[in-house]
């Protein structure tokens, strides 16, 4: 089991999830192929220990386990998985401080990728 971040991240990019990650295993795309590996960042599900910690530092609410990714974001599981095709064109981010949402934000994120928990 590993953990999944889902598009509710994409274009929002909130990098609390890496500074806490102990194994960094969180991961931005820094090659040139927008359409297939959107802005957002990525956890390396061969190097995930399933510790959790990701989750709850994602103020997007962007980040599930693997098993209880909605339905909405089926795809977005397999995503995850496809930079073990391109490893070399990710790279762990700097962290630079971002403003959190609000919660009217995270709810409007989530009504744009028809998400309603």
């Amino acid at each position: 089991m590993t953990w999944v971040i889902t598009r509710l991240c994409q274009e929002c990019v909130d990098q609390s999830c890496v500074e806490v990650c102990p194994v960094d295993c969180i991961y931005e795309y820094k090659g040139t192929d927008a359409a297939t590996f959107p802005n957002q960042l990525y956890i390396d599900p061969e190097e995930c220990i399933n510790c959790g910690v990701c989750e709850p530092e994602c103020p997007w609410e962007a980040i599930f386990e693997d098993e209880q990714v909605p339905t909405v974001f089926a795809d977005d599981t397999p995503l995850n998985a496809k930079i073990l095709d391109d490893k070399d064109s990710f790279e762990v981010p700097e962290v630079e401080d971002k403003s959190k949402p609000s919660p009217e934000q995270i709810e409007e994120n989530k009504k744009k990728w028809g998400f309603e928990a």
